[in-house]
């Protein structure tokens, strides 16, 4: 796979997640097909879709443009709806970012 443009900048994320894996109850998760989250489209989702920012501002707040921010929220959305209408696990894993230390309250 070719890399287009600039390498993708480290996002700011200030709230680190407690768990991990989200998934169908009475599934063994071992038996799921598994969505992988990146922190930072957690972060988008949370800044957006729990905090109520709006793109522009949680871009500034993750230190990326508006367009980067966008596009890590319609991969977060798109991943999150995928699991849930199919029945996949969700793991929130990886990514390219920097924690700032503070957390959620």
């Amino acid at each position: 796979m070719k890399c287009r443009g600039r390498p993708r900048s480290p996002r700011r994320v200030e709230c680190s997640p407690e768990v991990f894996y989200f998934k169908p109850r009475g599934v063994p998760l071992k038996e799921l097909e598994t969505v992988s989250l990146a922190v930072e489209e957690l972060e988008a989702l949370r800044l957006v879709d729990v905090d109520g920012m709006t793109q522009e501002e949680a871009a500034f707040k993750m230190g990326v443009s508006r367009r980067a921010f966008w596009e890590d929220l319609q991969q977060a959305r798109k991943k999150v709806a995928l699991a849930l209408t199919t029945g996949k696990a969700i793991e929130i894993a990886g990514g390219n970012y920097i924690n700032t230390g503070k957390e959620h309250q």
